[in-house]
C-alpha cells in the first residue's frame, strides 16, 4: 500500500518497471504478430509514434491496480503518420521516440531486434 509514496520503493520500481514495459510496447506480440496490447494496436495501427512511458502517471487506485501506474503517451506527427502506418501495417514496425527505445533492456539477446522507422 502506498509504495508510490516512498521514493527509495517507488525508485526500485521504476528502475524494473520502465524496462519491462519498453519491451512490452516494442516487442511483444500475439500469435499474428501484432502487438498484445490493444491500445498500442489502435494507435500504432493509426500513426502515432509510441512517444513516452510516463511512470507514476496515474496514481488512482485502478491505475495503480491495472499499470502500476504507468501510463503512455502516443504522437501524432502530421508528416509521420503515414510512414508510421505503413511501416506498422506492413511490416509490423513500432514508431518509438528514441526514449523509448532507450528504456529497453540492454541484455536482449541480439537475434530478437527491434526495427525502426
Amino acid at each position: 500500500p502506498a509504495w508510490h509514496e516512498d521514493l527509495e520503493k517507488a525508485e526500485k520500481i521504476r528502475a524494473v518497471l520502465l524496462p519491462a514495459a519498453a519491451y512490452y510496447f516494442l516487442k511483444v506480440r500475439d500469435p499474428k504478430g501484432r502487438p498484445v496490447d490493444p491500445v498500442a494496436r489502435f494507435h500504432l495501427g493509426n500513426g502515432a509514434r509510441l512517444e513516452r512511458l510516463n511512470f507514476l502517471g496515474d496514481v488512482s487506485a485502478k491505475g495503480l491496480k491495472q499499470a502500476h501506474g504507468l501510463m503512455v503517451n502516443y504522437l501524432y506527427a502530421l508528416d509521420e503518420i503515414e510512414k508510421n502506418h505503413e511501416a506498422f501495417a506492413e511490416k509490423g514496425v513500432v514508431a518509438a521516440s528514441p526514449g523509448v527505445r532507450k528504456a529497453l533492456p540492454t541484455d536482449l539477446p541480439s537475434r530478437d531486434p527491434v526495427p525502426t522507422p
